[in-house]
């Protein structure tokens, strides 16, 4: 059930979006109200669960992860130990940005971030040596259009 905010708080929600570091003044500046009563939004909505913690996120080709995979997994085990020891495998990882379960012919995906190459293949072998799995595709994403996080309030 999605839960119900006002139309203030999409302006709050849309700055906080943007950059969750501007001053508090700054974003009751942007959506035409007074700091109070912004900040009480914010803790409301961070009390019902509608706002997560709040992150830097670094560029990853400045320190040096300039290689993405999409990974694509197809796996002909679905019991739930082999289901555990695989999303353990994935939780332990830092190189796995994101993990999907997937309906169709493709069982998961995974966005994987490496320095190179090479660096994706060790990360391979690491998974396939913990984790059987029937077939694996690895994809380069030669070029990243769009990255947000934001969603479209």
């Amino acid at each position: 059930m999605a839960a119900r905010i006002d139309a203030l708080d999409r302006k709050i929600l849309s700055e906080l979006q943007r950059d969750a570091g501007r001053s508090l003044e700054e974003i009751a500046r942007e959506v035409g109200s007074s700091k109070t009563p912004v900040w009480n939004r914010i803790r409301k909505m961070r009390e019902a669960g509608i706002i997560g913690p709040s992150v830097v996120v670094p560029d990853p080709e400045a320190l040096g992860f300039e290689a993405c995979f999409f990974v694509l997994i197809r796996t002909s085990e679905h019991e739930a130990e082999w289901q555990r020891t695989f999303l353990k495998a994935l939780r332990d990882r830092p190189e796995v940005q994101e993990a999907h379960r997937l309906a169709g012919d493709i069982d998961y995906i995974l966005k994987v971030r490496v320095a190179n190459a090479r660096a994706y293949d060790a990360f391979y072998q690491a998974l396939i040596s913990e984790v059987r799995v029937h077939n694996v595709t690895a994809l380069l994403s030669m070029e990243e259009i769009k990255a947000t996080h934001a969603l479209p309030l």
